[in-house]
């Protein structure tokens, strides 16, 4: 009768373990803590210094940089980047210096890093004025033109001004010194679920 008994229990308890196995994961019910995450918009201006120069002269297309934030930014009054968060990118594309142009290049931020090691992917680039373009400018015009400057036709007086020629001197490196004041703007949302409370 025991044999019995212990092995109706066996079957019973597998039958309850394969059971609970087979139930649907959608109907498990978790208990998450309660929490916001903050989300940066497109657009948002991130100020930070370059912790090494940059120059198209002795560097590639990839190079890893290394940026650091300046100020702590807040969103009301939680902070969401703090002073000292490092933000990783490389170099996402560079031109060589041509004859009548500059070399410029464009840095992709793609990761921060907060003061306490907390790693964020995010999606960002170096802003300038000119679509992220560093550098790109023309180069020196290679002869300047004399032409005189007629300013009362009726007397005859002229004064000798230069203007450019139409041919450019071969262009220059780009260089950004290192602790150059820079800005990321975000180009995605980012969404942040990890702040600093002290």
């Amino acid at each position: 009768m025991k044999r019995v008994a212990c092995l109706l229990l066996i079957i019973l308890s597998f039958w309850g373990v394969k059971t609970f196995a087979a139930a649907p994961l959608e109907n498990i019910q978790l208990e998450m803590r309660d929490y916001h995450p903050v989300e940066l918009q497109a657009g948002t201006f991130i100020p930070v210094i370059n912790a090494q120069e940059i120059s198209t002269q002795y560097m590639t297309e990839g190079q890893k940089l290394k940026f650091i934030a300046t100020n702590d930014l807040f969103m009301y009054e939680t902070k969401i980047v703090a002073e000292d968060t490092i933000f990783e990118g490389y170099i996402e594309k560079m031109n060589e210096p041509v004859i009548g142009t500059n070399a410029s290049l464009i840095i992709r931020i793609s990761k921060m890093i907060l003061p306490d090691g907390y790693e964020l992917p995010m999606k960002g680039y170096i802003y300038t004025s000119n679509n992220n373009l560093i550098g790109g400018g023309m180069s020196e015009p290679e002869e300047w033109i004399r032409m005189p400057h007629y300013q009362h036709k009726l007397r005859g007086t002229a004064s000798l001004q230069i203007k450019p020629g139409e041919k450019r001197k071969m262009g220059e490196h780009t260089t950004l010194q290192s602790g150059l004041d820079l800005i990321i703007i975000l180009t995605d949302p980012l969404e942040i679920t990890h702040i600093l409370t002290n």
